[in-house]
């Protein structure tokens, strides 16, 4: 059982990382298109990260709430991943977590489940390789939303 003093601190971290939020899910665009080769068209790398994310959506869609996430939030998973220059996934760490194995674990799967990814445009690499991090937000009913793509958190 956690204590009162850390759930209440780790409702200030999801509400302060939430605050940023506005009705992505909505505005977003659909997925930026890739040339033959399978390298995406995005024209910035917050472009190609959305992009990444509408894919692990759409490949994860049964595990997705659709509609405004919850006010408090079951969990907060960071994951901080890696793409090489041909679209794999090389490799994706918890950057963040309120120790809910559970939610860690369904974050990593899906991510996993929707590589490859589209190639990044050469422009975005770094030693052959895009770091990305992205938020997952988990409803009590453990499914989530991608933060880049997510509509604003309801108010309590």
């Amino acid at each position: 059982m956690m204590n009162a003093k850390i759930r209440a601190s780790l409702y200030c971290v999801s509400a302060i990382m939430l605050a940023a939020c506005t009705n992505k899910l909505a505005e977003t665009p659909a997925p930026p298109a890739t040339t033959p080769d399978a390298t995406s068209t995005a024209a910035t790398l917050d472009d190609y990260k959305r992009a990444l994310a509408q894919r692990i959506v759409a490949v994860n869609s049964t595990q997705v709430y659709v509609g405004r996430p919850q006010a408090l939030l079951r969990a907060v998973i960071v994951l901080k991943y890696f793409v090489n220059a041909d679209g794999q996934l090389l490799r994706a760490d918890v950057l963040r977590t309120n120790r809910d194995r559970k939610a860690e674990a369904t974050a990593l799967a899906a991510l996993r489940r929707a590589a490859p990814f589209p190639k990044p445009d050469s422009r975005f690499l770094r030693r052959g390789e895009v770091e990305l991090a992205e938020s997952w937000l988990f409803n009590d009913d453990g499914r989530f939303q991608l933060r880049s793509v997510a509509e604003q958190q309801m108010d309590e």
